[in-house]
């Protein structure tokens, strides 16, 4: 049959459209005339010329013409119609494909009159001939047609006229202006026929038995043998009548209108016939679709079951939501016969389409996780629907380009016509989210939205589509431990989850810029995170100290960077020297550290005494309290031996109102009483000592402290530091390089600037020689330097006090 294939039904001529051969395409279609003028159709026209071209059945394309359209050939009982159909894979219709089809039906055999009600045009055809006259004959309104006599008389020879009665007035017109107004007018040798568009300004709304028609009442004149001959061309159409209950569509028709009865008293049903699709059904085949026609006293009703046989479910969109409605075109012939007209076969056309109704549709995970890949099925959805777009992070891409992306797209279509899609992604796509979930488990969720489109009639919906599929394939990161002398050091080793996982010390977050103002050392190179504590800090826990030395730990939680949610702990315990705790120095000096221990969380630390309880800690942090007296005093007990002098005391702490301590951490310093030591030795004559001067590379560093006990130095980011005049700042300058414990540091000179050049005027010395400026107001003051957990060399650090000063030039202040 090729692209097209044509079908005689009544007097209708249907062409249909081969669904394969155009789907994708753009086509326009043509009706080609006798002298094989191919005319372009438009709405206009083929409400005019009695065309109509639908939808039907999921994008099939049907044609339909009149026996007596514009462009028919009638030849006896035979009428040909020739249709032209271009189609183009682009919307220009450039290289468009070329189709003729030319199809005959036979018609007839007529009677006397007609009434066509298409989709798109209402139609009355009316036998040619002389009327009788009737005795007795009594029109409804016989001052209609004796009004129109003059008009008809006054119209030129051969010429056509129609009389409009409208409610208000009669009004002629030409045929010739009829025709442009978008009228359909036709003659044969044996009929009239009048065609007229529903939206034809002379049409009206009518009422039979509640049901809305569309009518128009028109008598036409014609001149035939020196006669003004005059048929009644009036014609109406139901448009509504139906209704739905309990799942059934019930369609009712009045039998008699008064506009098409005017003037007869007699009536007598001679046939009632219906259908689907222009296809005529019988009673059996009625019954086995469970369709039921009744013909009552005044009306005609059809009962057809929602989802019934001959109908189908096409989709639609209702406020963004995805729904069905079932739509059946049915058919129905009425031919009655009375005392005016005799026989008139009513023919009424008519296209129903249930309500809308939501439809659900599955959305299934069939993820393969052996593959890594993500599969997803969409639907079942009705062939009239299409997947166009794919919106992934806010990014709309059509289908080819959502496939570039790493989508693959499936369609699957089933047996009955209904359709699916299957979505394949692999697990490592970047649009993928991956989150760990639990133990070894990770969750990859695909959150798209897909848009999809209905032909013919292009609405659109969107389907959100959210899936999670549960791997086993989780590497947590893992960790191993290790102490040397001075510190706890942990190496993590990262796994596939922790990519967005901080490291915390308690509720402590360690940054990177956190871990410097420590002391720590916080270092991640991708594939591991090192991080290293000093032995005395305050993020280590004290667990015991017993001679064997102290056990310290320091433990590590890694919580979510968003939700904070402790995701991994690690911790690293060891046991640490005596001496880390303890300098016995050779002057008697002794400097201890006692340390917080676990068990006692509310013990405060500057509280800690030794024996002499006037004896206080000399440094205190929050786990630590560091004392430094000779051995001669506090308390201190001495015992001796032939070899050695003893010395003990104890580091204590008492809760208020109670003498016995609840700490008490006993120390000993052990000097030897005798030492011999075998010197070689010669006699030599040196040169008076002195001080050569040694070249070599030097690290210092320059800092700014924000109070006298220069704890807390300010950091880089609350430079420049804003201070009033003669306020105090605090300057600290370290020999960081080497760290060799002969060398001293000793400042020579010191002097501002009022700019960053060290070099630039004007200048005020704050050191001269390493000695204040005698001519400052307010003398530079130096700060005595003790060892101290962070300062392990008093002789490598100087610290100095510099009241808040200004450049002035006579009384003018040259900078702030």
């Amino acid at each position: 049959t090729g692209p097209m294939s044509s079908e005689c039904l009544g007097n209708f001529l249907c062409i249909t459209l081969s669904t394969e051969y155009f789907e994708d395409k753009y086509f326009s279609f043509s009706v080609v005339d006798q002298a094989g003028i191919a005319w372009e159709l438009d709405e206009a026209m083929a409400s005019q010329c009695g065309y109509t071209v639908t939808y039907s059945n999921w994008s099939n394309i049907e044609f339909r013409a009149s026996a007596l359209s514009c462009h028919s050939r009638l030849e006896k009982d035979v009428f040909t119609v020739t249709i032209q159909i271009k189609a183009s894979h682009t919307p220009d219709m450039k290289n468009a494909a070329t189709h003729l089809k030319s199809a005959s039906c036979h018609y007839g055999p007529w009677s006397p009159r007609e009434l066509v009600c298409e989709s798109n045009y209402m139609e009355v055809s009316v036998r040619k001939e002389v009327p009788q006259t009737v005795k007795d004959f009594i029109q409804d309104e016989p001052e209609d047609w004796t009004l129109a006599f003059p008009e008809a008389k006054a119209a030129e020879a051969s010429m056509w006229q129609i009389v409009f009665h409208e409610p208000e007035e009669k009004k002629a017109v030409l045929v010739s202006d009829a025709w442009s107004a978008g009228y359909g007018l036709n003659t044969t040798d044996t009929r009239v026929l009048l065609r007229i568009p529903y939206t034809a300004a002379q049409v009206q709304l009518v009422e039979a038995q509640g049901i809305t028609f569309s009518a128009v009442r028109s008598s036409t004149f014609y001149k035939q043998q020196r006669m003004i001959l005059v048929v009644d061309t009036a014609v109406a159409c139901p448009l509504d009548g139906v209704d739905y209950a309990n799942k059934t569509i019930i369609w009712t028709v009045p039998k008699y209108i008064q506009l098409l009865s005017a003037g007869a008293t007699i009536f007598k049903d001679v046939l009632i016939e219906a259908g689907v699709d222009l296809h005529k059904l019988s009673a059996d085949e009625m019954a086995s679709k469970k369709y039921v026609l009744s013909n009552d006293l005044n009306a005609i009703t059809m009962k057809i079951p929602v989802g019934a046989e001959g109908g189908y479910y096409k989709t639609s969109v209702s406020s963004g939501q995805h729904g069905a409605k079932y739509t059946i075109n049915l058919f129905l012939e009425h031919q009655w016969e009375d005392d005016k007209w005799g026989l008139t076969k009513h023919t009424i056309i008519k296209e129903i389409e249930t309500p809308f109704e939501q439809v659900e549709f599955a959305i299934t995970n069939n993820s393969n996780l052996s593959a890594r890949l993500m599969n997803v099925t969409v639907g079942t959805f009705l062939p009239d629907v299409e997947l166009v777009n794919f919106t992934i992070e806010g990014e709309t891409l059509a289908v080819p380009e959502a496939v570039q992306h790493g989508y693959l797209t499936y369609e699957i279509r089933h047996a009955n016509g209904s359709k699916a899609y299957r979505i394949q992604i692999p697990f490592d796509a970047p649009s993928i989210k991956i989150e760990y979930m639990r133990a070894d488990m990770r969750a990859y969720t695909l959150n798209v939205t897909l848009t999809f489109i209905t032909h013919p009639t292009s609405e659109i919906f969107t389907v959100p589509v959210i899936t999670v599929a549960t791997v086993k394939d989780a590497v947590l990161p893992s960790a191993r431990g290790f102490c040397d002398g001075r510190s706890l050091h942990l190496l993590i080793t990262h796994g596939n989850v922790d990519q967005n996982w901080l490291p915390f010390i308690s509720d402590w977050h360690l940054t990177p810029e956190a871990a410097q103002k420590y002391n720590y050392s916080l270092r991640d190179n991708g594939t591991h995170l090192a991080i290293s504590v000093p032995f005395l800090s305050s993020h280590v826990n004290y667990e015991d100290f017993h001679t064997s030395g102290v056990k310290a730990s320091l433990h590590l939680t890694l919580k979510d960077g968003i939700t904070l949610a402790n995701r991994k702990d690690f911790s690293i315990s060891c046991r640490f020297s005596p001496s880390e705790l303890i300098q016995c120095l050779p002057n008697g000096t002794v400097v201890i550290t006692a340390v917080k221990l676990v068990r006692l969380a509310d013990l405060d630390t500057s509280l800690l005494v030794l024996r002499d309880r006037q004896c206080k800690p000399s440094l205190v942090t929050e786990k630590t309290a560091t004392f430094r007296f000779n051995v001669n005093t506090c308390g201190t007990s001495r015992r001796f031996n032939s070899t050695a002098m003893t010395y003990e005391n104890d580091v204590l702490y008492f809760r208020p109102g109670n003498d016995t301590p609840v700490y008490q951490l006993k120390f000993v310093c052990w000097y030897a009483v005798k030492q011999t030591v075998d010197v070689q030795y010669q006699s030599k004559k040196n040169s008076p000592p002195s001080i050569k001067p040694g070249f070599g590379s030097l690290t210092l560093s320059l800092k700014i402290f924000k109070d006298k006990s220069y704890s807390e130095p300010y950091l880089e980011s609350e430079y420049p530091v804003v201070k009033y005049l003669r306020e105090a700042l605090y300057f600290e300058v370290e020999l960081l390089q080497p760290t060799d414990a002969r060398l001293e540091l000793n400042l020579d000179d010191c002097w501002a600037t009022n700019s960053q050049s060290q070099d630039s005027l004007p200048q005020w010395p704050i050191l001269i020689n390493g000695c204040e400026n005698s001519e400052d107001s307010y003398r530079t003051v130096f700060h005595e330097v003790n060892y101290s957990l962070r300062v392990k060399f008093p002789q490598h650090v100087k610290r100095f006090e510099v009241r808040m000063f200004t450049f002035v030039q006579g009384t003018t202040m040259l900078q702030e």
